[in-house]
């Protein structure tokens, strides 16, 4: 930082202000001492004010040029900027455009970037730190999930706003910035899952930060991702670190790590490669010609997570493989595509029977995958008429409509405490619904309810509903497992959509 400050320079004034005594002078020396840092506090602290208003005061607008971000507009100061970081020194000193009567010069983001992206709100965070030398704390809207039972300490798009804060402040060359969202990185690698640790090794690698790459490829080293997804999503050079890494651990020899790549290891390749190619003719050859199948080959999480939606769909149109396989990390083809969060791939699964009721190994459906990489900005972003559709609340809708219209049957597998919460809420929402009916219309409601054979308990105030033969939600059984719990919340929710009477009635309200 170029900023610097000393005191003790300024005292010099002191030791000729007064006359009346050594003692004096040292008392006076000392008062002035401690003030003054006080001063200098409070000076600082107005400049900091007095800056951030240049980011904020919309009456007057003394912008001398424009970065387009994501396609807004951000007035900067370039004096500011040039003084505060070489970056912007450099960038616009060496700036030969023609400047334009009555305009100002633009600058777009994605120009100034070598590589990945810096997104509007990261931007400005960054800017106001040039401003003003103090660091805001991350937007909610950008930096948290929509999962409701996420600590966003660890989820998606917080992991995703830390990497582009610590690119950005690596680009426009702010060393003290880098060094504190590395420490944050740090502590974020050691607890993430092993695919979301890929990203920050990314940023990592780009941005030369020794400590970070090491951490990451140890961790990634010792995780079950495969290799071929490996080379898909890093470097080169840092695939091949893992590799070697890995080459170490297993064979203990480090004279010796020259990979063993098997017969079907290659033909698993060449699989991967025709996908690639969206060549599922040539797939199909290679199947024919070799001894590996489209399950062996993990095919169908390597399309659902990387080929074209089309492909896909061919793909599950040969039924060659089975759409609910796990793979080595615990995870279905679902899973995957919730992922992606490319709703076309989503639709073409659940068509073809994938069930989105699966569980990760740490408990997670499809939707949950999807809620915690969606920021609520892009989840309640308005669209406007003839725009394409939210893809982020597109795949969530999709996924959560296919758990309300196919619940899992009684004599499913346990499901975790998560899940159990989950159908209580959504059961809670159908009760309540009918609730409003049997006030409204309660004929019509009651009759729906009689061949429905469910009677409501409503649990909000106001709308109580006579309880009858059913136990209330609300109501704890220390005898009643887990798995016990959730056949009664399946059971009830069963028994409230069944019949075309309750769907009837629902859809007065839905609609």
């Amino acid at each position: 930082m170029a900023d610097s400050y000393e005191p003790s320079s300024s005292l010099s004034f002191t030791s000729s202000s007064y006359t009346n005594g050594s003692q004096s002078c040292n008392m006076s020396t000392s008062s002035a001492s401690e003030a003054l840092p006080s001063l200098e506090v409070i000076s600082l602290n107005k400049l900091s004010s007095n800056l951030a208003q240049l980011l904020v005061d919309d009456g007057c607008d003394y912008t001398d040029a424009e970065i387009i971000v994501e396609g807004v507009s951000v007035g900067i100061h370039r004096c500011i900027l040039s003084a505060r970081s070489r970056f912007f020194h450099d960038l616009f000193q060496k700036d030969e455009k023609p400047l334009i009567e009555d305009s100002k010069p633009k600058y777009h983001m994605d120009e100034l970037l070598p590589y990945g992206k810096v997104g509007y709100e990261a931007f400005l965070i960054l800017l106001s730190y040039l401003y003003t030398g103090k660091l805001k704390s991350s937007p909610a809207d950008v930096s948290t999930c929509v999962d409701n039972s996420c600590a966003h300490d660890a989820c998606g798009p917080a992991i995703d706003f830390a990497v582009q804060l610590t690119y950005a402040s690596y680009i426009f060359q702010i060393p003290e910035l880098v060094s504190l969202f590395q420490r944050h990185l740090l502590n974020y690698a050691a607890k993430i899952l092993a695919e979301n640790v890929i990203q920050i090794l990314v940023v990592a690698f780009h941005c030369q930060l020794g400590p970070l790459v090491t951490q990451c490829i140890d961790r990634i080293a010792r995780s079950d991702l495969d290799s071929v997804s490996l080379e898909k999503e890093l470097p080169y050079e840092v695939a091949e670190s893992i590799k070697l890494v890995r080459l170490k651990s297993q064979s203990g020899d480090e004279q010796n790590l020259v990979p063993d790549i098997s017969p079907c290891d290659k033909r698993i390749k060449r699989i991967r490669q025709a996908l690639d190619s969206d060549d599922v003719e040539l797939m199909k050859l290679l199947l024919s010609e070799s001894d590996v199948t489209l399950d062996e080959a993990n095919a169908l999480h390597y399309a659902a997570a990387y080929c074209d939606p089309k492909t896909v769909s061919e793909v599950l149109n040969l039924s060659l493989a089975d759409i609910n396989l796990r793979n080595s990390c615990g995870y279905t083809v679902l899973h995957v595509a919730a992922m992606r969060k490319d709703p076309s791939v989503i639709i073409s699964l659940l068509d073809k029977g994938a069930w989105p009721f699966d569980l990760t190994l740490d408990g997670r459906t499809a939707a949950n995958i999807c809620r915690r990489s969606t920021r609520p900005k892009d989840y309640h972003a308005k669209t406007e008429p003839g725009q394409e559709a939210n893809k982020d609340r597109l795949c969530i809708d999709m996924l959560e409509r296919e758990m309300w219209r196919n619940p899992p049957t009684t004599d499913s597998s346990i499901l975790s405490l998560a899940m159990a919460d989950d159908l209580h809420m959504k059961l809670l929402y159908l009760e309540n619904r009918v609730a409003i009916a049997r006030i409204i219309f309660p004929t019509e409601a009651r009759l729906a309810m009689d061949i429905a054979n469910a009677d409501t308990t409503s649990e909000f105030s106001g709308l109580s509903i006579p309880k009858v033969s059913n136990k209330n939600l609300r109501e704890v059984d220390l005898n009643e497992t887990p798995s016990m719990q959730n056949k009664r919340f399946i059971s009830r929710m069963q028994a409230l959509m069944k019949t075309g009477y309750s769907c009837l009635t629902f859809s007065f309200f839905v609609s």
